[in-house]
């Protein structure tokens, strides 16, 4: 801590992280042990933090994040949108192939940055707020990949007609970048995807990651 910063503050965002981190929630006491600080402190900063929404207890008393959390991370989706556009547009003008940025919503793959190539005769239809499984399509299991710690060989995922008959897509993950699960792909009307546009997508990737950090 710095003369600059707010303790209280810095504690209340680390009791966020926390409860981030775990799936069932964590009591007064855990979270007293792990900030290192007493149980009344703690009482405080939760109080606070369900004032804003941004923390809820259950009957039992464990805390868990509130709904406001994903209200705020909502509006992330424009910023991150906005630094993945200049990559992207490289991407669909030098395939000429329909781009996106894909994000994990949920237990599913959501499209928030598509861009089309403009000089090509015609392409994939592809929107922005197009949503579908994780297990389905080259975003989402590019995704998956990167979760299992698969993306050494080749590095990017490949399919064929998953969610467009005659449509294939290639797709690598977003990797170091801190709180965000996505990947950069495109969408071609074709059987066969060239090498390179698997090693192009993943230098899109990279290039997306690069800015977000």
């Amino acid at each position: 801590m710095t003369a600059e910063t707010s303790q209280t503050l810095d504690r209340g965002l680390r009791v966020l992280k926390l409860l981030a981190e775990t799936d069932h929630g964590l009591t007064v006491t855990e979270l007293s042990v792990r900030l290192g600080v007493n149980r009344t402190v703690v009482y405080r900063l939760l109080a606070t933090l369900e004032q804003h929404e941004l923390v809820r207890r259950d009957i039992g008393g464990r805390a868990r994040v509130g709904l406001g959390v994903l209200r705020l991370g909502r509006q992330v989706h424009p910023l991150v949108r906005e630094a993945a556009l200049p990559a992207l547009r490289a991407l669909a003008e030098d395939l000429g192939a329909t781009a996106h940025l894909t994000l994990v919503d949920g237990a599913e793959a959501l499209a928030v940055a598509v861009v089309e190539p403009t000089w090509t005769d015609y392409h994939v239809a592809y929107r922005t707020g197009f949503r579908h499984p994780l297990d389905r399509g080259a975003a989402g299991r590019a995704i998956l990949a990167a979760r299992r710690g698969e993306v050494d060989n080749p590095g990017y995922a490949l399919t064929h007609g998953e969610l467009e008959a005659g449509a294939s897509g290639a797709a690598a993950p977003l990797l170091g970048v801190s709180g965000i699960e996505g990947s950069v792909g495109v969408v071609l009307l074709t059987d066969c995807v060239p090498e390179r546009v698997g090693t192009r997508v993943m230098e899109a990737a990279k290039e997306v990651a690069d800015a977000l950090r």
